[in-house]
């Protein structure tokens, strides 16, 4: 598949006519063009006829990143170097937004494409009436051959080319071996989400390196699974296990997005009990929808393109709501919940039930409700269920042993279809799954686990490593920690501001960052950290840095209930004296009036340790982890609560800043 609108060698691009160009750029378009983009077309051509009139190497005009949803106005492989110009034609000003898009741009080759790992990326950005430059050409500290963004007008970009080359010492590119490079994108899922709702498949926008191949044979097992289904008119469950970050949600967002015609018998819904989630994705997908119909030259307010979302991906409360009032079976034959293992067990729904919509005689658990709902159709239905392990962090989530003692207790004839992995003790089904491993109807698919993290792309073992740490499994977690540190860096701090400003120095471009902490972390507040402060998840995960709201500012901080599901590229994450490390364990503590109160009921205690499970598993390129000195002379911060915590992971091997 050409990524490209139009590719060619310099030498023949510019003997080429302009028209002839333009021609090829419009017949591979795949949208409708004005005459702005035609005329920034038009320019572009003849500078770069212009400016590369002495070199050899090859152009490629809108080279597509699916990842991003966007395209590189032009690539040039010269010599040593890969170079990535983004045009801002008639722009006299670098803006900081546009610095960040071409670093992105030179982010993705270099992470993403494999034929671009090991080379230089010199990413310029050319504002064409911008006057008095001098144009600052220099490497990143990182040492991965991506070097600064470089700010070129139209009489300064050969000379920029020149001296890029003169600085960089490396073999030149064979062009024929990167054209064969395969893009192996791992999206956050937002990203993804976005990506997927313009219409790429799972399969353009996910890895699909040998590691990671089993994402798309599990859609293609789940798909194979609803029709079926459908065919021999048989109802059915699915559960999908994986590891945190492995892709359950995307594999839920896919198979949702194939079928989005509310007339098709196919039609499938997602739904999620993740409010912060729900509202993130919904805006996300909103905003880029408006934005992508701009770009067409379409008129879309944002109220039309929600209303298209919303029907896409929906909050199961909502689901749920709307089949307590209807009785009839619901629309959607499919139905894909994520985070399955967060339903309400049957005391929490009888709760609600009762508090909130009246029904005192509400005798239903979540999962076995909305199974009942599925159950209406007189012909046939699914339910996916995308399982987490270790993932329940809230008073009242049942875990996925209710979903099985339902099926057992009310829907004997349903077919169960259970990921082989769903036995591991992080999701709490082995003892209940014994009860029906005699079952006719149940079958066991390997295909059905996703076993590689796909949040990380530097490091598939972060996972592992965290289920170490959380288990005070120290030798392994030492092994485990050899092998993530090579590309994912994991450091410790007692001083929040080292913290920030490693923070800020890791990142570039847009790489999203920010302060994580437990919900319980209440005695943060002389570092300035207010847990209980109301944070607005959407512009805290989706605003840019100029946006005091966001996580860039490193003001507002998100709990493990702002930011399961969601990741970001690095974290700091702040641990408080909730969760004490001691020679006999875990210490489960939660701050009561003036004091801290011993966590007693073991359930509590499970929810306290998969707060920093979803914590320590959020960050996609690396972290810092954050263990305040605490203070002698404040009781509720007294410095031996604290101290064996960052003995602890010191003792693990985490360098010290």
């Amino acid at each position: 598949m050409k990524r490209e609108y139009y590719s060619n060698s310099i030498a023949l691009f510019i003997k080429s006519d302009v028209d002839e160009i333009l021609g090829k750029l419009t017949r591979n378009s795949d949208f409708d063009l004005g005459q702005n983009q035609r005329d920034a077309w038009i320019e572009e051509i003849n500078i770069l006829q212009k400016v590369l009139v002495s070199y050899s190497g090859s152009i490629y005009f809108e080279y597509s990143i699916p990842r991003m949803g966007k395209r590189i106005d032009v690539v040039l492989i010269i010599g040593q170097a890969i170079f990535i110009l983004e045009f801002k034609v008639g722009d006299k000003e670098f803006s900081s937004s546009a610095i960040d898009q071409v670093w992105d741009y030179a982010l993705d080759l270099k992470n993403f494409h494999s034929s671009s790992h090991d080379h230089f990326i010199a990413p310029i950005l050319i504002a064409t009436n911008a006057k008095n430059i001098t144009p600052v050409i220099s490497l990143t500290p990182q040492s991965d051959k991506v070097l600064f963004p470089i700010k070129s007008n139209t009489e300064t970009l050969m000379s920029v080319i020149n001296n890029t080359l003169a600085l960089l010492d490396g073999a030149t590119i064979d062009i024929n071996e990167w054209e064969k490079g395969r893009y192996f994108p791992t999206p956050t899922i937002v990203e993804a989400a976005m990506a997927l709702y313009r219409g790429h498949s799972v399969e353009n926008i996910s890895r699909s390196d040998a590691g990671a191949t089993n994402l798309t044979q599990t859609s293609e097992v789940v798909s194979e699974i609803i029709k079926s289904s459908r065919d021999k008119s048989q109802k059915s469950i699915c559960f999908v296990t994986g590891v945190p970050g492995a892709g359950k949600t995307l594999i839920g967002l896919n198979i949702a997005n194939k079928h989005t015609d509310k007339d098709s018998e196919l039609y499938s819904v997602f739904l999620s009990g993740n409010g912060p989630l729900v509202a993130i994705l919904r805006e996300a997908l909103t905003r880029d929808k408006v934005a992508h119909e701009k770009e067409k030259g379409a008129k879309m307010t944002k109220g039309e393109a929600m209303r298209g979302v919303k029907s896409f991906i929906q909050n199961v409360h909502n689901f749920r709501d709307d089949c307590l009032k209807d009785e009839k079976p619901p629309i959607e034959h499919v139905v894909l919940f994520d985070e399955a293992q967060r339903a309400w067990n049957l005391e929490q729904t009888a709760n609600f039930m009762q508090r909130k919509k009246g029904r005192p005689d509400f005798n239903q658990s979540e999962p076995e409700f909305l199974i009942s709902c599925l159950d209406r159709h007189s012909d046939w239905a699914v339910v996916v269920c995308l399982v987490g392990g270790g993932q329940e962090i809230n008073t009242g989530e049942a875990g996925i042993s209710e979903w099985i003692e339902c099926l057992n207790r009310s829907f004997p004839d349903w077919n169960i279809y259970v990921s082989s992995r769903l036995t591991d003790s992080e999701y709490g089904a082995g003892k209940i799954l014994d009860k029906i491993k005699n079952h006719k109807n149940v079958f066991t698919k390997d295909e059905l686990h996703l076993s590689v993290s796909m949040r990380s792309f530097r490091a598939e073992h972060v996972s592992l490593l965290v289920k170490q740490i959380l288990d005070i499994d120290v030798k392994e977690a030492q092994k485990t920690l050899t092998q993530v540190r090579l590309k994912y860096p994991i450091v410790i701090t007692r001083d929040i501001s080292k913290a920030k400003e490693w923070l800020k120095k890791q990142a570039r471009g847009s790489e999203r960052y920010g302060m994580i902490v437990s919900s319980q972390a209440e005695r943060l507040k002389p570092h300035s950290i207010f847990v209980k402060s109301p944070m607005d998840p959407i512009h805290w995960f989706l605003d840019g840095k100029e946006d005091v709201r966001s996580s860039y500012y490193l003001e507002d901080v998100a709990t493990e209930f702002d930011i399961q599901g969601l990741e970001l590229d690095w974290s700091c994450v702040f641990w408080d004296a909730d969760f004490r490390h001691t020679e006999n364990g875990w210490d489960f503590r939660s701050f009561v009036g003036s004091k801290w109160n011993y966590i007693k009921k073991s359930e509590r205690q499970m929810y306290l340790k998969n707060a920093y499970r979803v914590l320590l598993t959020r960050a996609r390129q690396g972290m810092v982890i954050v263990i305040p000195p605490g203070d002698p002379l404040d009781p509720t911060r007294n410095p031996d609560f604290y101290n064996p915590i960052f003995s602890y992971l010191k003792s693990i091997g985490f360098e010290e800043i």
